[in-house]
């Protein structure tokens, strides 16, 4: 059994979707994913089922979660964009993300900091409440700042930067992180695999090289598709895409059973 959730289909948009599309039998897919697809016209199509590559995980439910691989980025104020672009100016749509009402805008901006620049920084809409820059420890070292690893919305206590827009320059008093890695689930995936917002999820890679990520924050909200969020530096060290997929083999620092052995 496998999750298809929107961020998959999003992924594979590029090569294109079948119509029909084709759903082994004991696929679940998300109410997303259902929404994204009826969107576009494509119906679903029930073929036999392949072996797992996974075995049974949490709860008896097959667990693989789609990874959603972020590089450097900022969150913008509604004051801060008409800041660093002009009074009454509005983002425009580059893309949607896989978080519904998510998108990467056209706009970007460039970070500077006490050793060097980083042109080119994609803003995320829409607007929020409080100006935030995620980065990488690789970006720290070559912006020479260092920010801690923290949740979106965490900013108390994290250093500043300064933000270099087309119109105008912003200084950051604080809101500069290094995000750390989570899940988003809606609150009915949440309930089938039995896991609560708070949660720490234990996730294992594939492949030749599996990297155990051991402490992933679990978010849920009625917005939320399910997704694994990671950094570009630890996407390069796990070998690891947006669209590929994950294993969910513990949370709370316990292993299930079906791994142990």
């Amino acid at each position: 059994m496998a999750l298809i959730t929107e961020t998959s289909l999003r992924a594979s948009l590029a090569k294109g979707l079948l119509n029909p599309y084709p759903v082994q039998e004991g696929d679940k897919l998300t109410p997303a994913a259902m929404d994204f697809l009826k969107a576009r016209g494509i119906s679903l199509q029930r073929i036999a089922s392949k072996p797992s590559i996974y075995p049974k995980t949490m709860n008896g439910i097959q667990t693989n979660v789609p990874a959603g691989v972020s590089n450097r980025h900022i969150h913008l104020s509604p004051d801060h964009v008409e800041a660093l672009f002009g009074t009454g100016y509005r983002l425009n749509i580059l893309r949607e993300l896989s978080q519904a009402g998510q998108f990467a805008a056209q706009e970007t901006i460039t970070l500077v900091g006490p050793k060097g620049i980083i042109p080119n920084v994609r803003i995320l809409g829409p607007s929020r409440g409080a100006t935030q820059v995620e980065i990488s420890r690789t970006d720290g070292y070559l912006l020479g700042v260092h920010p801690p690893v923290r949740l979106s919305g965490h900013l108390e206590g994290t250093p500043g930067i300064i933000v270099v827009g087309i119109k105008g320059t912003i200084v950051l008093q604080e809101g500069l992180i290094v995000a750390k890695s989570h899940v988003h689930l809606s609150p009915q995936d949440a309930s089938e695999l039995q896991i609560e917002g708070g949660d720490r999820l234990i996730l294992k890679t594939g492949g030749d090289r599996p990297i155990f990520f051991a402490d992933v924050i679990v978010r849920v909200s009625e917005r939320f598709s399910l997704d694994f969020h990671i950094d570009l530096d630890e996407a390069n060290a796990a070998g690891l895409k947006t669209g590929d997929y994950v294993q969910l083999i513990g949370k709370n620092g316990g292993i299930t059973g079906s791994v142990r052995r």
